[in-house]
């Protein structure tokens, strides 16, 4: 396989992406949810976030602002295995929020066409304080070349 663990804690550049109501708003419209917790400031006012919050699959949109990592990966081996999201807190518009990639964790399995990676990559969200407020965890499969 191309890839080995000396990846593993290898790290973007840090960049920093402004939470903005309208670009929360076509997102809730773009994946069809209309729950007013996110468009709605008296309704979420009321509800017991205090306010408008972002859907949960919010931050994809916003790690795809960085810069990507100094790898060299072989684009048409990657497929995209699973997305998760690890909240600390709620994302709000008006956040400001420091997002930086990283190399999680790198494992191998054996498929049915043989030996595949699994590549775990992290952005890390944090606020002004430096308090982190929410994971997007990337998992690609690296599947071998092709014979």
């Amino acid at each position: 396989m191309d890839l080995d663990k000396s990846i593993v804690g290898l790290k973007g550049e840090v960049f920093v992406v402004d939470v903005e109501k309208r670009h929360v708003r076509q997102f809730a419209e773009a994946i069809g949810d209309s729950n007013p917790l996110y468009v709605d400031e008296d309704y979420s006012a009321s509800s017991p976030y205090g306010g408008l919050i972002t859907p949960l699959t919010y931050p994809i949109a916003l790690a795809s602002e960085g810069k990507s990592l100094p790898l060299q990966l072989d684009e048409r081996r990657m497929l995209h295995g699973e997305q998760e999201f690890i909240y600390h807190r709620p994302v709000r518009p008006g956040d400001q929020l420091y997002c930086q990639m990283k190399v999680a964790d790198l494992y191998e399995r054996e498929g049915r066409s043989g030996m595949m990676q699994f590549l775990v990559l992290d952005t890390e969200m944090k606020d002004k304080e430096g308090e982190m407020v929410v994971i997007s965890r990337m998992n690609i499969v690296y599947r071998p070349l092709a014979k």
